[in-house]
């Protein structure tokens, strides 16, 4: 009886094991396949004659990247403007998500929540091409406001790039804090008060080592997304290109070379998500 009733138990187990197989199977061969045949065919060459890819192992692809001087400043301008945005997002986002969290009442906290996801509603380019009218230089909203007390609009460029972005992903760094907040128990504030400690000595010894794996949650998309965006940089940022730009422009006369440029990020996150992982934090999320 007892081996019928384990047997029993199992099937359960069984079907959702067997449910899971197939999304899990359909993620590895659309995900890992397609990080496989991106990283191979940074290997092949293109015949600049007939534009045909020409899938002969060559490291030539990677050679031109590295010893090209505007390929390098490209890559280095990407990884500022993401780690930027990652930087400035965070610093946004505990003071809004500790008062969400804490300071609000429970029936603001759900229409303060609603607020922080009404932005991801709305398009992606709705809200770049809002950005440029605010930004551009002369007739742009932000010159009406602060012309007058002596202050111009960024105009297109890096500046504006950073802003753009950290407006885009901000949501998703409140979000992961506000969550990992919610579950910090307030007497643990209430004890370090009362011992004595300062707010700010509470927030930097209680508070931020016991948000650490959201923040990183949080960082995770920001540093992400920021790291493969083109489209802000096309719409504000003026001459300036990131990443993506570069692979946008190759793809379609030189898909190997594209292709290469686009391990870059890949490999960058890659190096991050290790020293995360590092660190412990993603166990605990």
């Amino acid at each position: 009886m007892q081996s019928i009733a384990n047997t029993m138990h199992k099937k359960p187990k069984l079907r959702l094991v067997a449910l899971l197989t197939a999304p899990i199977l359909w993620l590895v061969v659309a995900y890992l396949g397609a990080l496989a045949t991106l990283l191979v065919t940074a290997f092949f060459t293109i015949d600049s004659f007939t534009g045909n890819v020409v899938q002969t192992f060559n490291l030539g692809n990677f050679q031109d990247m590295f010893t090209d001087a505007a390929y390098k400043n490209v890559v280095l301008r990407t990884l500022g403007i993401a780690i930027s945005v990652t930087v400035i997002c965070t610093i946004l986002a505990i003071p809004m998500a500790f008062y969400m969290a804490k300071i609000a009442k429970p029936k603001s906290q759900k229409i303060l929540v609603a607020l922080i996801l009404t932005p991801l509603w709305a398009s992606y380019l709705v809200k770049i091409y809002a950005w440029r009218t605010m930004l551009e230089p002369g007739n742009g909203v932000l010159d009406w406001l602060l012309g007058p007390i002596g202050f111009n609009s960024p105009g297109f460029g890096g500046p504006a790039i950073i802003i753009g972005l950290s407006y885009l992903w901000l949501p998703y760094m409140i979000l992961p804090i506000y969550a990992g907040l919610e579950r910090l128990p307030n007497n643990l504030l209430d004890a370090s008060g009362d011992l004595g400690a300062h707010n700010w000595y509470t927030f930097r010894r209680v508070v931020l080592p016991l948000i650490f794996p959201s923040l990183v949650a949080g960082s995770m998309f920001t540093f992400s997304l920021s790291l493969g965006d083109y489209i802000t940089a096309t719409i504000i940022g003026g001459k300036l290109q990131m990443l993506g730009n570069v692979v946008y422009q190759n793809f379609s006369i030189n898909l190997p070379f594209a292709a290469t440029i686009a391990t870059i990020p890949v490999t960058i996150m890659a190096i991050y998500l290790w020293m995360v992982r590092r660190t412990g934090a993603l166990a605990s999320l």
